[in-house]
C-alpha cells in the first residue's frame, strides 16, 4: 500500500544515449494508474504519494526501461532516463528516431521520410515523396513545371501541404514542393486518409508536413551546388546561430535554373511543307523527335527568421520574412501538341510571418502554438506574341497578337493565414483544439482580351475559410491508444459569375457553405512487433481558389463548385523484427474512399487546338478501393533494400445521367480517367564505411519506378479508349562519397539511364536520360 499523504513530484527528461529527445514516450509507475507521455522536448512530470515504485519508460522502437525509485514526502525528484533503440526501425528512408516512433505509435496511417539520408542527392522535396507507399508525383515537364501530388487515388488539391505544421495555402509557385531542395527538410511526414485535428485542415486524401531541423548546433552552415543536363543549376545555403541567451537567427536561400531543353516525340505542324488531304498542315501521325526551345525556368527564394528560444514565456518566438521570385517560359499548353514560342509568366511574393510556441503555459500539460502570415503574391501572364510557332521553332505571322488570348495582365493575390492549436495533457488523456483561418483576395489589372464588356478578371475574387477541430486521445499504455474528433468547416466566397451563355459579361456573386465532420482512430500492438491501425473520418474539402477562379490563363475556374465530402476508411498491419545483423520491416494497408461531389479536373479541347484549357467540375460520386505494401530489409550497416507497391481502383459511382432519371450513366462503374492505378518503386543501397579514412562513407544506390498504363479518358468512350499514358519503368543510379563524417560530400547521378519515355499529366512528356553532379559542405560548432 502507498501512503495517501501529500503527493511527491518526479520529473525529468527521456533521451537516447546519443542525447536525442524521445518525445511522446509513455512513462508510468508500475502497478499504478500514475502515467503520462513525454512532450516534444522529452519532458515528463508525475505526482504520486510517497513510497517505493518501479518507473517504466516505453516507446515504439525502443527497449522498455525500468528503474527502482523511492519517493519521500516533501522531497521532489528529478530523474533523467536514457532508453536505447531496439533496432526495429531499419529503413534508411524512414526516420530512425523518435519522430517515426511517434507516428507509428499513433493511430493514424502515417510515415516519416528521412530526408537527411537524401541530402547529398539533387532531389527536391517532391522527389523524396515519391518513395512513400501510395504516393505518386505527377509533373507536366522538367524543372519548375506544374506538379501535382497523388495519394491513394486522389490528386492535386485533395492533398494539403504544411511546413512545420503551418498551412502553405497561397505561398506562390516558387515555394512548391518540386522547387524546394531536399536539404531544407529534416523529414517529411505523410498522413494518409484520416488527418489529426491539430493540423486544422480540410484535406480529403491526406496531408504532407515538411519538418525542418529545429535542434541545430550553436552555429551551422549547410551549402551545396549542383549542375546537370539541360543546363540545370541548383544551389542552396542554410546558415544560422543560437546564442547562450536564447537569441537565434537562420537564413535559407535557394535557386533553380534550367533550359529544360530536352527532346520530345510530338506531332509537328509543317509550316513549309505541302498541305494534307483535309487542307491542313497538321497530322497526328507526323511524329518527330524535337528539342524544347521555349521552356526556360528559374526561381529564387530567401527565407529569414530571427527570434528567441527556451525562454520561460516562450519555447520559441520567431519573426520570419520570405521573398521569392520566378520566371517560367510556357512551351506548351495543357496538351503537348499545343506549342508556344512567346508566352511566359513571372511573379514574386513577399511573406512576413510570426510563430509562437510554449509548453506548459500557465499550468502543467497545457501547450499552445500560434502562427500567422501574410503573403502578397504577384503573378504576370504575358501572351503578346504576333507569331504562331510549331515544334521546330519555325514561326508564322498571325493576324492578331496572342498565341492563346492576347494578354499582359497582373494578378495580385493576397493571402492571410492564422493558426491556433492548444494541447492539454492530463495523465493518460490528451485534449486538442485547433482553429485555422484563411482569407484570400485576388485583384487583376492589365490587358486581357479585346472585348469592352466586363470580363471575369475585372472582378475581385475572395474567399474566407475557417476550420475548427476538437479531439480527445486516450493513451493508457504503450500497447494501445484511441482518438475521437470532430471538425467544423465554413467558407464564404465572392467572385464573378457569367450572365450570358457566351461568357462575355460577368457580375459579382457570393455564396456561403458550412459542414460538420467527425472521425475516430485506434491502434493496438501485438507482441510489440505487430501493430494494427484502424481509422475512419467523415471528411470535407472546401474548393480552392484555383478551382473556383482558375489562374487567369490556361486553368479555368468554376465559381459554383460545391465542397467534396468522403467516408474515409484505413486499416493497416505492420511487422518489424531484428535477428542478429538482419532486420526486416513490412507493412500492408487497405483503403476505402466513398467521395461525393468529387471535384474533377479535365481538359476541354476546342476546335482550335491552341484554345484548349483545363476546367473543374463536381463529378458526383467516386468510389476508391485499394491497398499498398511496403517492405524493407537491412543487413548491419552495409545493405538496405526497400520496395513499395500500390494498387488503387477509383471508379465512377454515379448510376444515372441526372437526378430523377432512370437512364443508367454510360460511365457508371468505369475507372476514373487520368488516374494511375498501379505503380511501384524499389531501391537498393550499399554502404562502404571508412573508405580511405575513418569517417568516410561511399554510398551506391539503384532505384526504379514502375507505372502501369492508365487511360486519359473514360475507357468506354469510343475511340478514345485507346488514348492512354503508356506503361513506364524508369531506372536511376547514384553514387555519393562523404568525407570527414559528412563535412564534405560529392555525388553523381544518372536518372532514367535506360532513356525510358516518361509521361504524366495528359501525356505530357518529361525529360529522359540525364546526368547531375553535386558538391555539399556542412560545418557546425558547439
Amino acid at each position: 500500500m502507498y501512503s495517501q499523504s501529500a503527493k511527491v513530484q518526479i520529473s525529468g527528461k527521456i533521451t537516447t544515449p546519443n542525447k536525442e529527445i524521445v518525445d511522446f514516450a509513455t512513462v508510468h509507475l508500475k502497478g499504478t494508474n500514475y502515467a503520462i507521455s513525454t512532450n516534444q522536448q522529452g519532458m515528463y512530470t508525475i505526482e504520486a504519494p510517497a513510497g517505493n515504485y518501479t518507473i517504466v519508460v516505453s516507446s515504439v522502437g525502443y527497449t522498455k526501461t525500468e528503474k527502482q525509485i523511492k519517493l519521500v514526502s516533501g522531497k521532489n525528484i528529478v530523474l533523467d532516463i536514457q532508453i536505447s533503440s531496439n533496432g526495429t526501425d531499419l529503413n534508411e528512408v524512414v526516420v530512425q528516431s523518435n519522430a517515426v516512433n511517434r507516428l507509428r505509435e499513433s493511430a493514424y496511417n502515417a510515415i516519416a521520410i528521412d530526408t537527411k539520408a537524401l541530402h547529398n542527392t539533387t532531389l527536391d522535396l517532391a522527389g523524396a515523396l515519391a518513395k512513400a507507399p501510395g504516393m505518386k508525383i505527377r509533373e507536366s515537364g522538367g524543372v519548375g513545371s506544374d506538379m501535382r501530388l497523388m495519394m491513394d487515388g486522389f490528386t492535386g488539391k485533395h492533398i494539403k501541404v504544411f511546413i512545420d505544421g503551418i498551412p502553405q495555402e497561397g505561398v506562390g509557385g516558387s515555394l512548391g514542393l518540386n522547387k524546394i531542395p531536399i536539404n531544407y527538410a529534416e523529414r517529411i511526414e505523410v498522413y494518409r486518409g484520416v488527418v489529426p485535428v491539430g493540423f486544422g485542415t480540410d484535406a480529403l486524401a491526406g496531408i504532407i508536413n515538411v519538418v525542418t531541423n529545429r535542434n541545430k548546433q550553436s552555429w551551422f552552415l549547410d551549402a551545396s551546388y549542383s549542375y546537370g543536363s539541360f543546363n540545370t543549376h541548383k544551389s542552396y545555403v542554410n546558415f544560422g546561430q543560437t546564442l547562450k541567451n536564447g537569441f537565434t537567427y537562420e537564413i535559407n536561400a535557394f535557386q533553380n535554373y534550367s533550359d529544360n531543353s530536352y527532346k520530345v516525340d510530338v506531332a509537328v505542324e509543317e509550316f513549309l511543307g505541302p498541305s494534307y488531304t483535309d487542307g491542313s498542315k497538321f497530322s497526328d501521325k507526323n511524329i518527330q523527335h524535337v528539342k524544347r526551345f521555349h521552356d526556360n525556368y528559374h526561381n529564387e527564394a530567401v527565407i529569414g527568421k530571427v527570434g528567441v528560444v527556451d525562454k520561460k514565456w516562450a519555447d520559441r518566438l520567431m519573426l520570419g520574412f520570405t521573398y521569392s521570385h520566378s520566371y517560367n517560359e510556357i512551351q506548351n499548353g495543357v496538351l503537348q501538341k499545343i506549342v508556344f514560342g512567346g508566352k511566359f509568366t513571372k511573379g514574386h511574393s513577399i511573406m512576413p510571418s510570426l510563430e509562437y510556441r510554449k509548453r506548459d503555459l500557465l499550468t502543467k500539460g497545457l501547450d499552445v502554438t500560434l502562427t500567422a502570415n501574410y503573403n502578397k503574391n504577384i503573378v504576370n501572364n504575358v501572351d503578346t506574341s504576333s507569331y504562331k510557332y510549331n515544334w521546330k521553332g519555325e514561326k508564322q505571322k498571325m493576324s492578331a497578337p496572342g498565341e492563346v488570348q492576347y494578354q499582359d495582365s497582373e494578378s495580385e493575390n493576397n493571402n492571410w493565414n492564422g493558426t491556433f492549436t492548444t494541447n492539454y495533457r492530463l495523465g493518460i488523456h490528451r485534449f486538442t483544439f485547433s482553429h485555422v483561418t484563411n482569407n484570400f483576395r485576388r485583384k487583376n489589372t492589365g490587358t486581357a482580351g479585346s472585348s469592352g464588356t466586363p470580363l471575369s478578371y475585372a472582378i475581385d475574387k475572395e474567399t474566407n475559410k475557417n476550420i475548427s477541430g476538437l479531439s480527445y486521445l486516450l493513451m493508457p499504455s504503450e500497447v494501445w491508444n484511441v482518438s475521437v474528433f470532430g471538425k467544423y468547416y465554413n467558407q464564404h466566397v465572392a467572385g464573378p459569375v457569367s450572365t450570358s451563355t457566351s461568357n462575355d459579361n460577368y457580375v459579382r456573386n457570393t455564396s456561403n457553405v458550412s459542414s460538420f465532420g467527425y472521425g475516430a482512430a485506434g491502434t493496438y500492438f501485438f507482441l510489440r512487433s505487430i501493430q494494427a491501425k484502424l481509422s475512419y473520418e467523415k471528411a470535407y474539402r472546401l474548393p480552392t481558389n484555383e478551382e473556383m477562379f482558375g489562374d487567369e490563363d490556361l486553368e479555368h475556374g468554376e465559381f459554383t463548385l460545391k465542397p467534396e465530402n468522403s467516408d474515409n476508411f484505413n486499416f493497416s498491419l505492420s511487422y518489424s523484427h531484428r535477428f542478429g545483423k538482419h532486420s526486416v520491416y513490412g507493412e500492408g494497408g487497405l483503403i476505402y474512399r466513398n467521395a461525393k461531389d468529387y471535384i474533377q479536373r479535365s481538359v476541354q479541347e476546342n476546335t482550335i487546338a491552341a484554345k484548349s484549357y483545363a476546367t473543374y467540375q463536381n463529378h458526383g460520386k467516386v468510389e476508391t478501393k485499394g491497398y499498398n505494401l511496403s517492405l524493407s530489409y537491412g543487413y548491419s550497416d552495409w545493405v538496405n533494400v526497400t520496395g513499395t507497391y500500390t494498387q488503387i481502383d477509383t471508379r465512377d459511382n454515379v448510376k444515372t445521367l441526372e437526378a430523377g432519371s432512370d437512364q443508367v450513366s454510360t460511365s457508371y462503374g468505369v475507372r476514373m480517367p487520368n488516374v494511375p492505378y498501379r505503380f511501384a518503386n524499389s531501391d537498393v543501397t550499399l554502404f562502404w564505411h571508412n573508405l580511405g579514412k575513418k569517417g568516410n562513407v561511399l554510398t551506391f544506390t539503384y532505384d526504379n519506378m514502375y507505372v502501369h498504363e492508365f487511360p486519359l479518358y473514360f475507357e468506354n468512350q469510343g475511340s478514345r479508349d485507346k488514348r492512354v499514358v503508356p506503361t513506364q519503368f524508369s531506372h536511376n543510379l547514384s553514387v555519393a562519397y562523404s568525407l570527414e563524417n559528412g563535412r564534405y560530400n560529392l555525388s553523381f547521378e544518372c536518372r532514367d539511364f535506360t532513356n525510358e519515355k516518361l509521361y504524366d499529366n495528359f501525356s505530357l512528356q518529361k525529360a529522359g536520360r540525364a546526368f547531375y553532379g553535386k558538391f555539399r559542405i556542412y560545418l557546425g560548432g558547439k
